[in-house]
């Protein structure tokens, strides 16, 4: 019987940033980290991706992001762009500036040019529009884990 992990529900009122508890000794698969603003965005994005990787933290905004995922080993976040006290570009700069090696898969809402040249700016590998999600999220993390970069083919750069 396979290994069932429930998502906990991320608290509005909590400052924390939530630790999902390690998988058993037989986990497989890239470790991913989760961060937005919205739950619900963080508990959809963490069942579409269970059954190919390890979802191994999530968090709320962007100063969390900073206290957590040096302790997780992730190999790829996936970072929204608006998100409270410190944005996700903000974060990636600050990420990269030390010295992080962790791949940035962006997912957001924003479809203007300007966010993703923004976004990629940062060294982000990958930029994915909320609305594909279910299609586009995890061909972008396995690009990106290749060493290749993704951007939602529905983005168009005029």
């Amino acid at each position: 019987m396979p290994l069932v992990k429930k998502v906990p529900k991320p608290s509005k009122t909590s400052n924390q940033p939530i630790v999902l508890p390690e998988k058993d000794s037989q986990a497989k698969g890239p470790r991913i980290f989760l961060a937005d603003d919205q739950p619900e965005i963080l508990r959809t994005v963490a069942m579409i991706l269970k059954e190919q990787f390890q979802v191994v933290g999530l968090a709320e905004d962007g100063n969390a992001v900073l206290q957590l995922l040096p302790s997780l080993s992730a190999d790829v976040i996936v970072l929204d762009i608006f998100m409270p006290k410190l944005n996700g570009i903000e974060t990636a700069l600050r990420l990269k500036s030390s010295g992080s090696t962790v791949k940035v898969v962006f997912l957001t809402v924003n479809e203007d040019p300007d966010f993703l040249f923004a976004a990629m700016s940062t060294g982000a590998q990958g930029y994915v529009l909320k609305p594909y999600l279910a299609t586009d999220l995890i061909p972008a993390l396995w690009t990106v884990l290749a060493g290749r970069t993704f951007v939602s083919p529905s983005m168009s750069v005029h």
